[in-house]
């Protein structure tokens, strides 16, 4: 009996012994399988991070260069609305000083658009309509000088003054009302505005020069 004892007392010391061995064997195994799935985490964790970084950096890159791609665009639109600005100045300093009469003999204006006018009409008899504030200033001698400016002795004119029509000029009708030139000073600014305009900016190099097609009367 002591010696079935015995040999039963080794077989369970034998046993213990694997059984230690196996385990420790799994739990190496475990750590490694567990290492390994951390390392391939962490790798998987930077790849995930530097894609997430790539994709940062082309999208600020492109937005970049769709930014850089407006500077030309949003600095010439700048440009032209400054030359506008400065191209109205220009307007309204040239309206304001037709309106005030500033600089220009205005009675020899005054002639000068009339003769524009009759001249682009057939006929010999015309109407010449000024301003009422202007009957002194244009009353005396006011049709021979228009006459002899416009070399047709035997033309007829006749001169009214309308208490309504003001910014000074002229407007002509021919005698029976059928041609009409409207050459208020004002008026005559607006329509011939898109040329001089065109010649202002020249002038100032806002834009290239070139040869002129003629003026509008």
């Amino acid at each position: 009996m002591a010696r079935e004892h015995g040999s039963a007392e080794a077989l369970n010391g034998e046993i213990l012994q694997e059984a230690a061995r196996e385990s420790h064997q799994v739990l190496s195994r475990a750590r490694e399988e567990a290492e390994s799935i951390a390392e391939a985490a962490s790798n998987e964790a930077a790849k995930i991070r530097e894609e997430g970084l790539s994709r940062a950096r082309a999208e600020a890159l492109r937005r970049k260069e769709s930014i850089l791609s407006t500077v030309p665009l949003e600095a010439g639109r700048m440009q032209i609305m400054r030359i506008e600005s400065m191209l109205d100045t220009v307007k309204e300093e040239a309206r304001t000083r037709l309106l005030t009469r500033e600089g220009i003999s205005y009675r020899e204006a005054v002639r000068e658009l009339t003769a524009i006018a009759i001249n682009q009409m057939a006929g010999l008899a015309f109407k010449a309509r000024v301003p009422e504030a202007d009957r002194e200033l244009l009353g005396d001698g006011f049709r021979q000088e228009l006459i002899d400016l416009v070399g047709r002795p035997d033309m007829s004119i006749a001169l009214s003054f309308d208490p309504a029509m003001a910014g000074g000029g002229v407007i002509v009708e021919d005698a029976e009302g059928r041609q009409a030139c409207d050459n208020g000073l004002v008026t005559r600014l607006e329509r011939m505005w898109p040329e001089l305009r065109r010649l202002v900016a020249q002038e100032a190099s806002f834009v290239p020069k070139e040869e002129s097609g003629g003026s509008n009367q």
